[in-house]
């Protein structure tokens, strides 16, 4: 069972790093692990680091892959940017956090919602 989830989850970074990359982001650090868990993705848009949470399951049944970042998550994930921010010394005039989430379809594209400034 975890082997097939972290493939999907792969499957889902893939997508969701393309998606991004082809909106004009550039990729800055994939899977970056501090100490207390790991960041997704980490992009520049403009003037802004962007710390993106991408979440990725294979049918809504148990509701929108973006409902799974909860309180907890959104409080981890902040202070693992800063210690990104801290280790890497990057110092953006503005820091935003997304949230992209995939849900693979039976047939073609997966589909991508990105969801800016997410929290």
């Amino acid at each position: 069972m975890t082997r097939a989830k972290d493939a999907v989850g792969a499957y889902g970074e893939r997508v969701a790093v393309a998606h991004l990359v082809a909106e004009g982001m550039v990729l800055l650090d994939r899977n970056w692990r501090g100490r207390t868990g790991e960041i997704d993705v980490v992009l520049r848009e403009g003037a802004a680091v962007v710390f993106c949470e991408v979440k990725t399951r294979r049918s809504n049944r148990f509701g929108a892959p973006a409902e799974a970042v909860v309180a907890t998550k959104v409080r981890r994930l902040r202070r693992l940017a800063a210690q990104w921010l801290d280790e890497t010394g990057v110092r953006p005039a503005e820091v935003r956090f997304d949230v992209v989430s995939v849900l693979p379809q039976p047939a073609g594209a997966a589909r991508v919602e990105h969801v800016r400034g997410a929290f």
